[in-house]
């Protein structure tokens, strides 16, 4: 067969399965009830596979909560599901939102105002979180022959920037959640972000506790953690006051959670139960065979 029509084929197949499973039914299965937080699936990561609506009905039938970093416009699609969008996207287009961050003065006034939509939008939806990144460390993202920011002053600005819209999110209910991300693997434009300034825990864990708000906390990624620090299970106890918000994904490659890659995930989830952590687990991963088989079994894992 060939290759675009085995591929249509697949993905008609998988969809129309997901809807014949879905269909004349008014109730998402059943909780995972043995954990203390709860599922999510990352709308972007399968995209190729699902719109919007479909994913939703792939969330209600696994008895996930949420559709995550869904664009706003969306949103009614979720509530339709009874699903919320556990963290939300910043609009910064057409760039990703993780290379202008809060570490740079001269996208300052761009990222505040893309945040403070969010945040809005999050408070009248009563969803709880929105997605924060450092940025990357380039003077000019356009230009990064023209010089780095240096780490110590990256940091200041992240300090300076976020301490500009923290108080808005406390009055406003919303959470902040600051990511860190891995500069390691260059093999994909979503596997790691070589120039990411953030590329620590320690980075984000400092400008997180310099500002001290309960309206800032930590989105803890599995995945690029694994890579830039590892010793996961110690740093979920050292951080659980600030964990904000779980991604997850395999290692390496970002594909499913499964024997292929190294992570042991069902004693790292089982941590996150002993800390008493309630909020949500995005799984974030980039399908590489049947999306719903690999989501799945993600939830299977990571249910402890």
């Amino acid at each position: 067969m060939h290759k675009t029509s085995r591929r249509t084929w697949l993905r008609s197949t998988i969809v129309g399965g997901i809807a014949a499973a879905v269909a004349g039914t008014s109730k998402p299965a059943a909780a995972h009830t043995r954990t203390p937080y709860k599922h999510s699936i990352a709308s972007w990561c399968f995209e190729s596979y699902w719109n919007i609506e479909q994913q939703a009905q792939v969330a209600r039938r696994l008895g996930c909560a949420s559709v995550e970093l869904v664009p706003i416009e969306k949103w009614g699609t979720l509530k339709k599901y009874g699903l919320i969008c556990a963290i939300a996207p910043v609009d910064l287009a057409p760039y990703p939102p993780f290379v202008k961050g809060w570490n740079n003065p001269r996208y300052r006034d761009e990222v505040l105002a893309a945040t403070r939509r969010a945040i809005d939008a999050c408070a009248e939806a009563d969803f709880p979180n929105v997605i924060a990144f450092t940025g990357y460390k380039y003077v000019d993202v356009d230009k990064p022959s023209k010089g780095e920011i240096p780490l110590d002053e990256g940091i200041r600005n992240c300090i300076s920037g976020l301490k500009q819209i923290v108080g808005y999110a406390e009055r406003r209910g919303v959470t902040i959640c600051l990511e860190m991300l891995n500069t390691r693997d260059d093999s994909h434009p979503m596997k790691g972000h070589p120039g990411y300034q953030g590329d620590h825990l320690h980075i984000c864990v400092e400008i997180i506790q310099k500002i001290a708000s309960p309206a800032l906390k930590l989105l803890f990624d599995v995945y690029h953690v694994q890579i830039m620090d590892g010793d996961l299970i110690r740093r979920i106890h050292q951080l659980k006051e600030i964990l904000g918000h779980i991604h997850t994904a395999g290692n390496p490659g970002r594909g499913e959670l499964d024997e292929n890659q190294e992570i042991n995930y069902r004693p790292v989830m089982k941590a996150l139960a002993e800390v008493g952590y309630t909020g949500y687990v995005g799984h974030e991963f980039l399908p590489t065979r049947d999306p719903l088989a690999g989501l799945k079994q993600a939830i299977e894992v990571c249910t402890v």
